[in-house]
């Protein structure tokens, strides 16, 4: 399950490097936003995935 969210992620963040110049990088921007939550609740211990 992990390594299958792990490998969206990573289509997604190069499709956010692909798309930076037609789409000013809003796409690679969301998903680093994303990972940052992701990891601020992984830290403080909260379920990620609830």
């Amino acid at each position: 399950m992990l390594g299958t969210i792990a490998v969206v992620l990573l289509i997604l963040w190069v499709l956010g490097l692909v798309t930076a110049y037609t789409l000013y990088g809003f796409i690679h921007l969301l998903l680093v936003i994303a990972i940052i939550l992701f990891l601020i609740r992984v830290i403080r211990g909260r379920n990620p995935l609830a």
